[in-house]
C-alpha cells in the first residue's frame, strides 16, 4: 500500500486545479490524482463550447457567482502565463421577443450587480454588428471568451506533475475506506493509504460518494447536449457568442452559436435525458446507468415538471430540422446543411430526492474526506478559484 498526504480522484479540470492549488499551498506535500479514464479531461471539460464566462446569469449570492467572477479573471491570467490562446469576442444576449426584451432589463440590472460591463443595443445595432443575426435588441457582454479547457487541463498536469505530484490515468477506483488516521483507496491496480480525499468526479461523483459509505440525498441524473458545428464556409458567420435570452422557470441556456478558439463555429446544445453517463455517441445506452436513475424518485418529480420541455428537446434530437427552428430565431440564414456532426457533451446535473435541480455547488465532508457533489457550469471558468476553495478546505481540515 502505497502512502500520500492527499489523494485526488477525477482527472477532469477541476480535479487537476485542486491538485495544482494544493501543491502552491503545500509545496512538501505528496499527492496523487487518479482518473479512471485513459485520459484526462474525457469528459465535461473536454465537452464544453470553451466559454470563459462573465457570470451574469448567476445569484449574486451563489458560489456560482463567486467563482465565475473570480475563475475568468484568473483564467486569463493563467493563460497569459502559460502561453495558452484564449480569445475575448464578447457574448450577444439576443431578444427575440417582448417578453425577452423584458428580461433583458433583468439581466442588466444582475451585470449592474455583479460589477460587469455591458451594452444594451437596438435591433438595427445589432443587425449592423451581425448582420446574419435577427433580433429586437441585444445586451452585449464584452468581457465573455473563448479557450480550449482540455489545452488548460493539461498544462495544469503539467504543472503538478513538476511539482511533484503524480498523474494516473486508467485508475478507476473500486473502494474507498475512511478509518481513524487515513483513507484508503484502491483501484483495479493499486491501494493508497492518504491522510486527505479529495473526490471531484464529475459524473461519478454520487457514485464515489456512496462508495465512501457517505449518505447523500442527491444522484447525477446525465442529460446530453448535442452539438453541431458550421461548414469552413461559414467560419466567419458570427464575431460573437450569440446567446437566446434563458428563460428563468427553464433549467438550461438553450441553443446558442459559439466561435471557437481554433476557428469554427459551433451550434447547440440542446439537452435531452441521457441513456449512458459516459456514451457520448448517439443513442448510447447503459442499462446500469438507465436502471439507476429509474428508480429514482427525483427524476419522475423533475420528469412531470418539465414535460413539455422535455417533448420539445427529444423532438429536437431526434429531428434536425426542429433544431434548426431554434437557431433559426436568431439566425435566420442558418439551413439544414449548415448543421454538421459534431461530439456530444454530457452534463452531471445533481437532483435531489423530491425534484429540486441543483444550480449550484454542492460539497460534502467528513473528517478526512471531501467531496464535490455538484460542479455545474461554469465549472471550467471557475476551476482555479474552485481549486483554491477545495484545497483550502482540505488543508484547513487536515488531520495531524
Amino acid at each position: 500500500m502505497e502512502r500520500t498526504d492527499y489523494c485526488i480522484i477525477g482527472g477532469g479540470i477541476v480535479g487537476l486545479a485542486t491538485a495544482y492549488q494544493l501543491l502552491r499551498k503545500e509545496p512538501d506535500a505528496s499527492l496523487v490524482l487518479l482518473e479512471a479514464a485513459p485520459a484526462l479531461a474525457s469528459h465535461q471539460t473536454g465537452h464544453n463550447s470553451g466559454v470563459i464566462h462573465s457570470g451574469i446569469y448567476y445569484a449574486p449570492d451563489s458560489l456560482k457567482a463567486q467563482f465565475c467572477k473570480a475563475g475568468a479573471r484568473q483564467t486569463r491570467e493563467f493563460c497569459r502565463d502559460h502561453g495558452i490562446r484564449y480569445a475575448e469576442p464578447g457574448k450577444l444576449l439576443v431578444a427575440t421577443s417582448a417578453v425577452e426584451r423584458e428580461r433583458l432589463d433583468r439581466l442588466e440590472e444582475r451585470a449592474a450587480i455583479h460589477g460587469l460591463d455591458c451594452e444594451r443595443i437596438d435591433g438595427a445595432e445589432l443587425n449592423r454588428r451581425e448582420p446574419n443575426v435577427a433580433g429586437l435588441g441585444a445586451l452585449f457582454i464584452p468581457s465573455t471568451g473563448i479557450v480550449d479547457y482540455q489545452e488548460v487541463a493539461r498544462k495544469l498536469a503539467e504543472l503538478i506533475t513538476a511539482a511533484g505530484g503524480r498523474v494516473y490515468t486508467g485508475a478507476r477506483v473500486t473502494s474507498i475506506v475512511e478509518h481513524a488516521g487515513h483513507v484508503e483507496v484502491g483501484t483495479d491496480r493499486d491501494t493508497y493509504a492518504c491522510r486527505r480525499l479529495v473526490a471531484c468526479a464529475g459524473l461519478q461523483s454520487d457514485r464515489l460518494a456512496e462508495l465512501a459509505g457517505m449518505k447523500i440525498d442527491v444522484q447525477i441524473v446525465p442529460f446530453r447536449g448535442e452539438y453541431f458545428e458550421l461548414p469552413a464556409a461559414k467560419s466567419h458567420y458570427v464575431k460573437h457568442l450569440i446567446y437566446p435570452v434563458p428563460d428563468p422557470d427553464l433549467p438550461f441556456l438553450g441553443v446558442h452559436l459559439t466561435p471557437t478558439i481554433d476557428g469554427g463555429i459551433t451550434v447547440g446544445p440542446n439537452a435531452v435525458l441521457g441513456l449512458s453517463r459516459e456514451g457520448y455517441a448517439k443513442f448510447s445506452v447503459h442499462p446500469k446507468d438507465v436502471a439507476r436513475y429509474l428508480r429514482f424518485p427525483g427524476l419522475w418529480h423533475v420528469a412531470r415538471s418539465n414535460a413539455a420541455t422535455a417533448v420539445r428537446e427529444v423532438r429536437n434530437s431526434l429531428f434536425k430540422g426542429s433544431y434548426l427552428q431554434e437557431c433559426r430565431k436568431y439566425a435566420p440564414g442558418l439551413a439544414k446543411g449548415d448543421l454538421l456532426p459534431r461530439e456530444a457533451g454530457i452534463r452531471a446535473q445533481a437532483v435531489r430526492r423530491d425534484g429540486t435541480l441543483l444550480h449550484d455547488f454542492l460539497l460534502a465532508g467528513t473528517d478526512r474526506m471531501l467531496h464535490v457533489l455538484n460542479a455545474p457550469s461554469p465549472a471550467a471558468t471557475a476551476a482555479l478559484p474552485i481549486g483554491e476553495h477545495l484545497a483550502g478546505k482540505a488543508a484547513l481540515r487536515r488531520a495531524a
